[in-house]
């Protein structure tokens, strides 16, 4: 093992009460052979870590925790095992910080849906800190031409991916309904646009107007209001007017399932990537009349990480639109704030 005596600041949650989140000093950690030191650069701020800082999450926490698990940096120790990396190496990293090997899951390289799998920042301790400890196999290259706010954000990108590209089923021409305009939901709408969707439409409520406008900017050909417009008559009329022959739910509210259903064509598919606690309260007789094929999609794994970095590399998926907060570690409660009330799309810290 190699260690450091030496503290660090860094985003702790501490309890699983609301707002149990302040900065408090923790030790370099240590890394073992099979990892690297991570000298973090840029850590972005998740819906999930507000929503842990607010006590409204729908996974396990474990407290005392280190926030973040959406970052870049630089190597800054080599574990003796580690071949292929070395110190000053500019590098992102996953988020599967622990797997089962021997998970049938993982031999099948699908390591992000092995039941054991413990991440960073709710399990194991996150990047919202100078350093972090980093088993090897979760690195990646950066691309030279790629800032660090950019590259730092490369997981919820992957996470777009994996829905739209890996889980959903989208030809050149497709009529695609993305709900929930945050971050995965923009950057979702742009990846079906990569794809060749022929429609685009991004939807959310009327808090939402300025993301809806961002959202045309990054691929979406139509937005719409949920609460003040007929969004079902707008999608209606695209195509061939049988409906969504994609809809990704990006939202995860039950409300929005129901729209997915009522909008998604005959024979159909609605990918579901949002995450929320609520009961359906509605009938799905709907899927069930239309045979409509409901898909979820969680987490990404290596050869996903892989385009992702290379979609950024080549300009082709272009974040800087949604990226509109980039602040030190101790800035991290305006972060969350902005991100909770809806002024920021996506914030970037940089400790």
């Amino acid at each position: 093992m190699s260690s450091s005596s030496s503290a660090m600041p860094a985003v702790v949650q501490y309890a699983l009460d609301k707002f149990s989140v302040e900065v408090r000093e923790q030790p370099v950690p240590p890394f073992g052979d099979e990892d690297v030191l991570l000298r973090v650069r840029g850590v972005g701020v998740c819906g999930s870590d507000v929503h842990q800082y607010h006590g409204s999450q729908s996974w396990t926490v474990r407290p005392p925790v280190i926030l973040g698990h959406e970052f870049c940096g630089v190597i800054a120790g080599v574990g003796k095992s580690v071949k292929g990396w070395k110190e000053g190496d500019r590098v992102v990293s996953e988020t599967a910080a622990e797997i089962d090997p021997n998970s049938p899951m993982t031999r099948q390289g699908l390591y992000n849906l092995d039941m054991t799998r413990r991440g960073f920042g709710y399990d194991i301790d996150g990047a919202m800190a100078e350093y972090v400890r980093v088993p090897a196999r979760l690195l990646h290259h950066v691309p030279d031409n790629l800032p660090d706010e950019v590259a730092a954000i490369t997981e919820p990108c992957s996470v777009a991916y994996q829905a739209t590209v890996v889980n959903a089923r989208i030809r050149p021409g497709d009529v695609v309904v993305v709900i929930g305009p945050g971050p995965i939901g923009l950057l979702c709408a742009q990846m079906a646009h990569i794809c060749g969707a022929g429609a685009v439409v991004l939807v959310g409520v009327t808090r939402d107007r300025g993301r809806l406008q961002v959202g045309k900017t990054i691929g979406a050909t139509h937005v719409g209001d949920a609460l003040t417009e007929n969004v079902g008559e707008l999608i209606m009329s695209l195509g061939d007017r049988l409906g969504a022959d994609v809809v990704i739910d990006a939202a995860g509210a039950s409300a929005s399932l129901k729209s997915a259903i009522d909008w998604v064509r005959p024979a159909g598919q609605i990918c579901k990537v949002g995450w929320g606690p609520q009961p359906i309260d509605f009938s799905l007789d709907p899927l069930v009349r239309k045979a409509v094929t409901l898909q979820g999609s969680f987490s990404h794994n290596w050869p996903v990480w892989e385009r992702v970095l290379g979609l950024l590399g080549s300009g082709r998926l272009n974040v800087k639109p949604i990226l509109n907060k980039v602040a030190g570690l101790a800035q991290w409660k305006a972060c969350f704030d902005g991100m909770y009330e809806g002024s920021v799309i996506k914030a970037v810290l940089k400790p």
